[in-house]
């Protein structure tokens, strides 16, 4: 079991660290526990909330930091209070690193809502160390941290808000968020899957992963009037300030569910209340995931999804 490996990384001192002035360097990791693992991080995802806790978007980031948040490589060390992974175990770690496990969500399967909870980087622990992310060579937390982040994203609301036989689901944006929730609807079984996206450049790809139909909402002008009340459920992934909402509510038939994934760094745009009460939507927002979720969303992957898009880039 290795105990005297160095934490290395790509280090952000400032804002400019988001314009690509990441510094390679050592970082002092949180005290080990002996419920913790350390982790030789061997892939790590790329997001757009990555660059914005580089740039301070969201809240002033806690500099230097090490972000990073999809990560995935193998235990090289563990606490012997760790029961459930080994030295050797291929494992991977999402956007949330800690919960209380006590709590009454944690208790509930909300353990992503725990008021204790600490999110992989840009964080503090209760003792006042920082939480780093994937961006480096080894990643140290908790053995109870929640794998993976865009799969469980979109699972979460699609599970809780019935996608499946009979459910007909609309994705906005076609990213990773969106693939994934093609993906998913698919394998739940929904009756169709529409990808809307402003451009018709990603439909080619999101037909191959299983969407039914495609529509280009800057190309079809009329796509409020064309398709409307045709939807039961939207999964809304993109995060532009400009984003249409009454438009794409409209696409909702009676008793429809908004579900908003994308964090703008901006205020969305208002719109009417009527805009709900004409079909009785019900408009909402998604967090992560829990990991009896997470448990359920593998096992789905692994029985319907042959493979996952994917991008790499050196």
């Amino acid at each position: 079991m290795l105990t005297d490996h160095k934490f290395e990384g790509w280090i952000a001192y400032d804002k400019d660290s988001a314009k690509g002035n990441l510094q390679w360097g050592t970082y002092e990791p949180k005290p080990f526990l002996d419920t913790d693992i350390d982790i030789a991080v061997t892939h790590c995802g790329v997001r757009g909330s990555d660059l914005s806790h580089l740039k301070s978007s969201w809240k002033p980031a806690d500099y230097p930091l090490v972000v990073g948040h999809e990560i995935v490589g193998h235990v090289v060390r563990a606490g012997k209070d760790v029961k459930s992974i080994k030295v050797g175990d291929r494992v991977g770690v999402g956007a949330q690193s800690l919960s209380c496990l006590e709590c009454d969500r944690c208790m509930h399967n909300q353990e992503q809502h725990c008021n204790k909870s600490v999110i992989t980087y840009d964080a503090r622990y209760a003792d006042g160390s920082k939480a780093n992310g994937g961006y480096a060579k080894y990643w140290r937390g908790s053995s109870d941290a929640p794998p993976v982040c865009a799969g469980i994203t979109t699972y979460t609301p699609l599970k809780e808000n019935g996608a499946g036989p009979d459910k007909r689901v609309g994705v906005i944006g076609i990213g990773g968020l969106g693939s994934f929730s093609i993906l998913l609807a698919k394998a739940l079984k929904a009756d169709k899957v529409v990808a809307m996206s402003r451009t018709s450049s990603k439909r080619e790809d999101a037909l191959k992963i299983g969407a039914d139909s495609f529509i280009t909402t800057a190309e079809e002008t009329n796509y409020a009037t064309k398709y409307d009340s045709t939807l039961d459920l939207i999964i809304c992934t993109v995060s532009g300030p400009n984003l249409p909402i009454a438009d794409y509510i409209s696409l909702l038939d009676v008793n429809g569910t908004f579900i908003h994934l994308g964090a703008p760094e901006d205020p969305t745009h208002s719109f009417s209340a009527f805009t709900l009460l004409r079909k009785n939507i019900k408009l909402g927002g998604s967090l992560i995931g829990s990991r009896k979720n997470i448990k359920e969303m593998l096992q789905l992957a692994a029985d319907n999804i042959d493979f996952l898009p994917t991008q790499t880039g050196h």
